[in-house]
């Protein structure tokens, strides 16, 4: 049993490096840190005409994305606030990119008919299956340039051009900072997010702040989980606990770190970590970290599962425990299990005759009958 779950552990830490796409977006071991290649292009859409405003593309390859992207409006394949990636073929040295566009809709006064006017706003570099990683901060990056968008454009220049050249930056590389930044000590983060544990980020500028903040909301379970507990119970649940933040000191280097826990599970996982950020590989990195959540949500339903089996069967208790010792995140299961089944008494009872058999020094067996 135990045999087959450390095999499905390893693959997961591993299979992403092995993959193609990923491989190809890399940079040298030991070069300084560059961007993969990245480009943007805006274009204002007006009824069926698409004009170019600004592109940071080769001028041979812009017309080629713009008879995509019209033949994407089209067949109506851009809906308005929603991202489209899709790998396109250009006159650019990587040749196919992944490509994340995205429209933007012109807010129409009560005089002014629905005509789809808009923005087109494209994000390229990196492969189709990098871009989809980013997803959800590439929409957010979008949305954000919203209320700078006029059809006279005189901040294009100011504002707009300089918004747009950043995405890479602000929208993909996040991740991969914090892994350079706090290194082996990544263990720290992941159990935080895991744990709900909030996390202080002291003496530091606020890119920073903001990069472990989205670093931990990237790594958290919220919304994955708990399908019948509302945020707003697991909270109180596991506010019920003696919970410290965890202190980051970013005034030294590597930054110090206080009130740290960590277990098993989340160490495994740092030099998967550290592997993708030697490989300047951002993809890899948020490949990683999803594969991370993915062995945790697992782990989690097993443990469900196990419960509900050890309602009726000591023996299946006893298999719980083991799980529990085994997997190396039984800390963080058994609080989120907790908080999850507050209101089921016999749950509760299960659960804490498991708590008190991880806390034991040796296995027992005896302890779980």
């Amino acid at each position: 049993m135990f045999t087959s779950q450390t095999s499905s552990f390893q693959d997961s830490i591993d299979v992403d490096e092995r993959d193609a796409d990923f491989d190809n977006e890399e940079i040298g071991i030991g070069q300084r840190m560059q961007q993969i290649n990245c480009y943007y292009s805006i274009y204002f859409y007006e009824s069926t005409s698409l004009t170019l405003l600004d592109s940071s593309l080769p001028p041979e390859a812009e017309p080629q994305l713009r008879c995509y992207i019209s033949r994407r409006l089209s067949k109506g394949a851009l809906l308005g606030g929603m991202g489209n990636i899709a790998t396109v073929e250009l006159s650019i040295p990587e040749q196919a990119v992944g490509c994340y566009c995205c429209l933007l809709e012109q807010e129409s006064s009560p005089d002014q008919s629905e005509d789809g006017n808009g923005w087109v706003i494209c994000f390229l570099g990196g492969s189709e299956k990098g871009l989809n990683l980013f997803r959800l901060e590439l929409d957010k990056y979008v949305q954000g340039l919203q209320g700078s968008l006029s059809p006279e454009m005189e901040n294009l220049e100011s504002e707009v051009k300089p918004y747009l050249s950043r995405w890479y930056e602000q929208s993909v590389m996040h991740i991969y900072r914090v892994v350079q930044l706090v290194q082996n000590s990544v263990c720290f983060l992941l159990h935080a997010a895991l744990s709900h544990t909030p996390v202080v980020v002291n003496d530091s500028d606020e890119r920073t702040k903001t990069d472990v903040a989205r670093f931990i909301k990237a790594a958290s379970l919220q919304g994955l989980v708990q399908e019948d507990t509302t945020t707003a119970t697991l909270c109180k649940a596991l506010s019920e606990d003696t919970q410290t933040d965890l202190v980051i000191d970013c005034s030294t280097s590597p930054p110090t770190f206080t009130n740290t826990v960590s277990n098993r599970f989340c160490e495994d996982w740092i030099q998967a970590f550290l592997n993708a950020a030697e490989r300047c590989n951002p993809f890899l990195s948020r490949q990683i970290l999803e594969n991370f959540k993915l062995k945790a949500i697992q782990d989690m339903n097993n443990l469900k599962r196990f419960i509900r089996q050890a309602e009726m069967s000591h023996y299946a208790l006893f298999r719980c425990g083991q799980f529990l010792r085994s997997c190396g995140n039984g800390d963080v299961l058994l609080q989120n299990a907790r908080a999850e089944h507050s209101g089921l008494t016999e749950a509760c009872g299960i659960i804490r005759v498991l708590e008190e058999f991880l806390s034991e020094p040796a296995l027992v067996p005896a302890a779980l009958h």
